[in-house]
């Protein structure tokens, strides 16, 4: 499936009224991994991308190269729709988002993220205004590529913990919506209740990320509630951590290794992985 047709089908999930999961992967394998499950498109993880290269999940703590080329990784490794989390556009001003999303397109993307949060303590989230134009320059932007690039924007005002999330993040979702965000994505909530709200209130697609710490709805659940997209952040890269530091732990204070039951026999992954390879790269031992 080529760049234009991926753009094609994940806008056409977006438009439908069903619900569709959609989880996060951070390096090829992953991505190959939930894809071969027929999930209908993946998602980057931007934490699980810095964790495994080794760093925090804060802002700027890997640069848009190294994110991008790790995005490009892991749409030329499956044949499905991918969106990249693209943090906050790598940059304060419009048209350092713009380039983002010009960059992630390059790199394979038809989808992406772009978060209103700053980093900083003082003033957690971008000015409104300044908030709206830079998802308009991210529209823009993603226009004058020719690929119908699904451009998600998101309202951090529960994880910023400002007053009255709820009213922000509805009078934020929907000022990206006019300036041209085809999903709306309010992370920090669970309550199903404020998600129902949520739905209501915004004038586009909902999505909610799942696989938090005590998130306990379902796919079924959240499809009751008009909830349109599901992605499940880094959750997943971090319960692979979990079990890294949980075995090493075993290892180094019991000296046992009953994390083994756990993995996956070593030739199933190489055929697993081989059935993507080219012909003239498959091969190696068992």
């Amino acid at each position: 499936m080529d760049q234009l047709h991926k753009a094609l089908r994940l806008s056409e999930l977006h438009a439908r009224d069903d619900t569709f999961l959609m989880p996060n992967a951070w390096d090829p394998g992953s991505a190959r991994m939930l894809s071969s499950l027929e999930f209908p498109a993946i998602a980057t993880t931007s934490a699980g991308i810095a964790f495994s290269l080794g760093l925090p999940d804060y802002q700027r703590a890997v640069s848009r190269e190294l994110m991008l080329e790790r995005v490009g990784q892991i749409t030329a490794a499956i044949d499905v729709p991918v969106s990249a989390d693209l943090e906050a556009g790598y940059g304060a001003e419009p048209e350092e988002v713009g380039e983002t999303i010009r960059q992630a397109i390059i790199a394979g993307a038809v989808g992406g993220n772009i978060e209103d949060f700053t980093g900083e303590r003082s003033a957690p989230l971008f000015d409104l205004t300044l908030a709206t134009e830079r998802i308009r320059a991210a529209r823009q932007a993603a226009d004058a590529s020719g690929i119908p690039f699904t451009l998600t924007a998101r309202a951090d005002c529960y994880l910023a913990g400002v007053d009255a999330p709820f009213a922000a993040a509805v009078q934020r979702a929907n000022h990206y919506r006019q300036a041209g965000a085809d999903c709306l994505f309010v992370p920090g909530v669970s309550d199903p209740q404020v998600i129902a709200a949520l739905v209501k209130e915004i004038d586009g697609p909902l999505n909610v990320v799942m696989g938090l710490s005590g998130s306990t709805l379902s796919v079924g659940e959240l499809a009751a509630l008009g909830v349109r997209r599901i992605t499940i952040g880094g959750s997943l890269a971090r319960a692979t951590y979990g079990l890294i530091r949980q075995a090493a732990v075993e290892m180094k204070e019991q000296g046992v290794f009953s994390f083994a039951d756990r993995q996956i026999p070593d030739g199933e992954l190489n055929r697993f992985f081989a059935s993507f390879a080219a012909p003239d790269v498959v091969g190696g031992n068992e």
